[in-house]
């Protein structure tokens, strides 16, 4: 490779040639986990996103003996494809091995800041599952899209969280984990490298969910924006003209805990997270 040109031309003739690999749909070998063990909940507001801001909960589980379970909070729009979207979704769960429940039979319903302002009951009755699963699982961590996130389910998905968090008891606490995909967040405070092993096993696990990738190929895009999330962390982070970490890929997330009813932010300002350094 003597030039640009040559990176480039070579960048897309792998991009093309991944479009034939095809994704292994065996499952993960489930960890010996004890009955106390930490648990983190995913909330996730479609069908593969569990993939996407799952770098960090991915690392949990293989380092920290954490027990991730996504919340599948709605299968999609579009009612003819949640059957084959919820096989997918279990097949990309036990990949990574990561546990999977469901909010309800189908999914939820129209999980958006027009159903919050508009039809309070039916909001309610959404709320109300969220707060069961956050009472039965009692999180240690907790994983929802911040409140920016453009796609009106992922901000949707959000408030939902949120407006469930404070129904509870003001004696729950758990660290708040705020993800991005749609929408870049304006203040995020942790960047997770992953390994090449992670980065593939999330791509294998994304690819699983073939009707999405069908139409537009978000695994074979993730290297690419998990590197740009380094470019994005090292100056978020470090601050301006700050030199970038010595990452290749990595993941952007908002940390802060939530406790006695109300959001506590966190007191540094930003934090690398290499994957020499345990999670927890």
């Amino acid at each position: 490779m003597n030039s640009y040109r040559d990176f480039v031309a070579t960048t897309a003739k792998l991009f093309r040639q991944g479009k034939s690999i095809a994704p292994k749909a065996s499952p993960r070998p489930r960890k010996n986990l004890p009955a106390n063990a930490p648990v983190a909940l995913i909330f996730s507001p479609h069908p593969d996103d569990e993939c996407i801001t799952g770098a960090l909960p991915l690392r949990l589980l293989q380092e920290s003996g954490v027990r991730v379970v996504n919340v599948a909070v709605t299968l999609g729009s579009h009612a003819k494809r949640r059957p084959a979207r919820l096989r997918e979704l279990k097949l990309a769960c036990a990949a990574l091995g990561f546990e999977l429940e469901q909010t309800a039979p189908g999914g939820l319903n129209h999980i958006n800041i027009e159903t919050r302002k508009k039809d309070p009951k039916a909001w309610a009755v959404a709320v109300n599952v969220i707060a069961a699963i956050l009472e039965d699982y009692q999180p240690r961590m907790i994983f929802p899209p911040h409140d920016d996130d453009h796609h009106p389910t992922h901000i949707g998905t959000h408030f939902l969280v949120m407006d469930a968090l404070k129904t509870l008891p003001k004696s729950f606490a758990c660290t708040l984990v705020e993800t991005e995909f749609w929408g870049q967040m304006r203040s995020p405070n942790l960047l997770v490298e992953s390994s090449l092993d992670d980065v593939a096993a999330l791509m294998n696990a994304l690819a699983l969910h073939t009707g999405e990738v069908r139409r537009n190929p978000y695994h074979l895009r993730l290297p690419a924006w998990m590197q740009d999330n380094v470019r994005r962390g090292a100056e978020l982070l470090g601050g301006k003209g700050s030199p970038a970490p010595a990452f290749l890929f990595a993941t952007l997330y908002r940390v802060s805990k939530w406790k006695r009813g109300r959001i506590h932010a966190p007191a540094t300002h930003g934090t690398f997270l290499s994957a020499a350094k345990k999670p927890i």
